[in-house]
């Protein structure tokens, strides 16, 4: 017996307290759509946790932070798999899935951070520091991944660089999360220069200014934000590991400094807590959207590709992560 699809109409209720009644109607033609392509093609679709509600809590099969996703991204019996993130995280589907069709929905879904480094750079850092092993945060091109030793993402970068068991490490890119990182060990970090483009805008005065505002708040914080941030905040971690905070903890009224769709996220899953919201939109991660989810599955667009010399190197450094 075939079991019924959900429809727009029943998920409604789920997201009804951060989607206002009055947008659902430009959502559900293209929620039903999607949902009856998923199964006509034998796709699934992988969600990070900056996506929107609609499409977060409505099609997305398997959600979560890049550390999640590239783990259940393993796991993944479909044989197509719609990336609802920026092309980093569809790159590294496809390199934990070279025999499946990944598609990404907008081409233009990239990351300040991936564009900070090259694959050169990488070389050249080598060549600077000969010997010191290279730790590549997963917010990076497949290129730069093949020229690693390991990947990390913010959720395990710390247990990363412990387990190379190195005096001192080269971390690439993003020089806030380096910096965080080499807060918390004795091992000298070498740091790049990237950062990320929504994280960097936050600061230390933001968080006090708000806590005047709204006394009691609970501040979580992102690793990617500047270090006076993060020592400012009550907790910092990986989304996931905010999400779990907050699941874990219930603090009456809680603060995100992240991603603004991560708040309403969580939200949804707890309508007893009290969000404070000043957030950053990320503009990649908003490129991707229900009706281009829509088209990729209709129209098999765009194919994620990689070359088979780079896939080998980059895979091996992301598998190598995950059984850390």
């Amino acid at each position: 017996m075939t079991r019924a699809l959900p429809t727009a109409t029943s998920l409604y209720d789920r997201v009804s307290r951060v989607i206002p009644s009055i947008e659902w109607s430009a959502f559900s033609d293209d929620i039903d759509a999607i949902l009856g392509l998923k199964r006509q093609r034998n796709a699934v679709i992988l969600a990070h946790n900056y996506q929107t509600p609609e499409i977060f809590h409505c099609v997305a099969d398997i959600v979560g932070d890049s550390l999640a996703l590239a783990r259940k991204a393993m796991t993944v019996e479909a044989q197509v798999i719609v990336l609802a993130g920026v092309h980093f995280m569809a790159e590294t589907a496809k390199l934990l899935n070279p025999d499946k069709t990944v598609l990404i929905p907008d081409l233009g879904a990239g990351c300040s951070l991936a564009d900070s480094i090259t694959a050169w750079d990488v070389r050249l850092m080598r060549e600077r520091y000969p010997g010191v092993p290279v730790v590549t945060y997963v917010n990076t091109s497949a290129a730069v991944k093949a020229e690693s030793d390991i990947c990390c993402t913010s959720g395990n970068a710390l247990a990363v660089v412990k387990s190379l068991g190195a005096p001192r490490v080269i971390m690439l890119p993003d020089e806030y999360l380096a910096r965080n990182i080499a807060a918390q060990t004795k091992v000298e970090i070498i740091a790049w220069k990237g950062r990320c483009e929504v994280h960097e805008r936050f600061a230390a005065s933001d968080i006090q200014e708000l806590r005047e505002a709204y006394p009691g708040v609970t501040v979580l914080a992102h690793p990617e934000c500047p270090p006076e941030v993060v020592a400012e905040a009550d907790f910092a971690g990986s989304t996931a590991a905010m999400s779990d905070y907050v699941g874990q903890h219930k603090p009456a009224r809680v603060m995100l400094m992240t991603e603004c769709s991560m708040s309403d996220n969580i939200a949804v899953e707890h309508p007893e807590i009290e969000f404070v919201r000043p957030c950053n939109l990320c503009p990649h991660m908003k490129r991707i959207t229900l009706a281009n989810i829509r088209s990729a599955l209709e129209e098999n667009r765009h194919v994620v590709t990689i070359d088979p010399h780079v896939a080998e190197r980059a895979r091996w450094a992301v598998e190598r992560m995950l059984f850390v």
